[in-house]
């Protein structure tokens, strides 16, 4: 079967879980095609070659929030180049590729292909949760209006699609139709993790701007490995308690397979991987980011960690103070490998196969 696969490239979590299915499809015999926006670009492509590249929406963060009128002029000002040469990528495509099925994660333009051409789309992504799902009151409390503008926003992107598969570590009841949840879909390294018990902290954060994270860790007494906030360094540079670290995937994964803790964002691709080594979560919810605050409410709510919009060094010794309660909530999340969810999947494109759907 041919499979146009598009990622949406604003925050690496679509590009890592899309790796994982597209091997797993091209290991099954699928012909794939890849379309991706922004950081995604990069990343599949050193993995799988060739793709097609498109402009695609983004959004701009400082201080751990996201700015609103700044990533409103950033889109604004990419469109006028972006979208006409999204318009001539269609053509592009059309003429080498013709698939039997579009996979969309969160991304427009592989699923304005599948409707432009009537191929079926099948929607995999988080996101979806928000528009196709029932959320208590705790979870949207004070968050009416940006629930309400995120649900907009969610439906508008892939609308009237021919199923939703939606990763999840959490299950609200399902509003919709044609909807399925499945398990996070996770990296083959984490599924062969090993948990054990560290003494140290795992900070991952991506925000550059959030300078002001290092002085509370300082306080703690307790090891803490830090990714991201010092992205060009080449080597590992140890500050009292803490030490800064290169990004490395496979040091990155057993330091997360053996701390106490991990203090980040609330993005669902870390908050799936930790949840599903049974590691305590912190999490510090980007602002005006409904997704995030969402994953933290839940984290929250089903005792697998907590969140604060604003952290601070007491709010890091409240975490440390409560692990083992974390723990005894994690130690109940039956852990899974990624095969219910691709066995649905092959039940989704031999529908399509079929022309049932």
């Amino acid at each position: 079967m041919k499979i146009l696969y598009g990622v949406v490239g604003d925050g690496m979590g679509h590009a890592i879980r899309s790796s994982v299915v597209v091997e797993k499809l091209r290991a099954d015999g699928h012909e794939v095609h890849l379309v991706a926006s922004g950081r995604a670009v990069d990343y599949l492509r050193e993995r799988f070659g060739d793709i097609s590249e498109i402009w695609g929406l983004s959004m701009v963060m400082q201080d751990n929030e996201v700015k609103k009128r700044l990533t409103a002029r950033h889109n604004l000002k990419g469109a006028l180049s972006g979208f006409p040469d999204n318009v001539r990528r269609f053509f592009e495509v059309e003429a080498k590729f013709s698939p039997d099925a579009v996979i969309s994660d969160f991304e427009t333009w592989s699923w304005a292909f599948g409707k432009m051409y009537s191929v079926p789309v099948i929607c995999l992504d988080n996101i979806q949760i928000i528009n196709r799902c029932e959320h208590d009151d705790d979870i949207i409390a004070g968050l009416e209006d940006d629930f309400q503008l995120a649900k907009s926003v969610v439906k508008a992107r892939t609308p009237r699609a021919a199923h939703y598969l939606i990763t999840t570590f959490f299950h609200p009841p399902l509003r919709k139709e044609r909807t399925t949840l499945v398990p996070p879909i996770l990296r083959p390294s984490i599924v062969e993790a090993e948990p054990s018990d560290g003494d140290h902290l795992l900070v991952y954060q991506t925000s550059e701007t959030f300078q002001t994270l290092p002085a509370m860790l300082e306080q703690l007494d307790v090891p803490v490995y830090i990714y991201g906030l010092r992205r060009d360094i080449t080597e590992d540079q140890v500050e009292g308690n803490l030490t800064y670290r290169p990004f490395s995937d496979t040091q990155f994964v057993e330091d997360l397979a053996s701390c106490r803790g991990v203090i980040a964002s609330a993005g669902f691709t870390l908050v799936g991987e930790a949840v599903h080594l049974g590691k305590p979560y912190l999490a510090t919810p980007v602002r005006s980011q409904f997704e995030q605050l969402m994953n933290a409410r839940y984290l929250d709510k089903l005792g697998y960690g907590t969140y604060y919009e604003e952290l601070d060094a007491a709010a890091i010794e409240h975490f440390l103070g409560k692990l083992p309660d974390y723990r005894a909530a994690l130690a109940n999340y039956e852990r899974q490998d990624n095969q219910q969810t691709f066995d649905r999947l092959d039940e989704l494109l031999d529908q399509c196969a079929a022309g049932l759907l």
